[in-house]
């Protein structure tokens, strides 16, 4: 079987997102992936290849302004260059993001993502995940504690650096991680049945 590719595209203004696409990684690899971190503020054409080369992409940005990172819109518009060429037709995709408010518009952020992947023609991976912390007897360490469904929502407040993620969050992109490294395996394996 092979391994699956997993690149992960994101930006961080202060760290949180920084925090958010490690944990991603970590549960890609957890899940038997190979997975490449590229910093979309500095890409590098040997970081393109990686992305061209990938299974999956999962896309990350903080929230500002109810929509991502002006640095992640650029990275968005220079993916002009693969879509004329479908260099990612038929990749799967995923996205997380990160604000300072419970919502902050991040469900904005992740259509963002949803829309710039579906341009590719690419599959969106969502988190698989019920809402947690929606109920009396829940918690706020709950996974998906946000209730995102169609990627990860973070909240940092923001008077605190990297260190202030919530572990809950980590826990949640750890596991959209996982959920795109096993899906790009089954996708992997029926490209190969067929």
């Amino acid at each position: 079987m092979t391994t699956p590719v997993v690149s992960i595209a994101y930006h961080s203004g202060y760290g949180h997102t920084a925090v958010l696409a490690e944990a991603v990684r970590d549960g890609a690899a957890d899940a038997g992936a190979t997975v490449h971190l590229i910093k979309v503020d500095g890409i590098t054409d040997a970081e393109w290849e990686l992305l061209d080369a990938s299974d999956a992409i999962v896309f990350g940005s903080p929230t500002y302004m109810g929509t991502a990172s002006g640095a992640f819109h650029q990275f968005a518009e220079a993916t002009s260059k693969r879509w004329f060429t479908d260099a990612w037709l038929d990749k799967l995709a995923a996205g997380f993001t990160n604000s300072g408010s419970k919502s902050g518009d991040k469900g904005h952020t992740l259509q963002f993502f949803q829309t710039l992947a579906g341009q590719h023609g690419m599959t969106w991976v969502n988190l698989g995940l019920k809402p947690g912390w929606n109920s009396s007897e829940a918690s706020e360490n709950d996974l998906n504690r946000l209730g995102f469904f169609s990627g990860a929502g973070a909240q940092t407040h923001t008077d605190q650096g990297p260190e202030g993620v919530h572990k809950a969050d980590v826990a949640t992109a750890e596991h959209l991680g996982r959920r795109v490294a096993t899906t790009a395996r089954t996708f992997a394996a029926g490209r190969a049945a067929a």
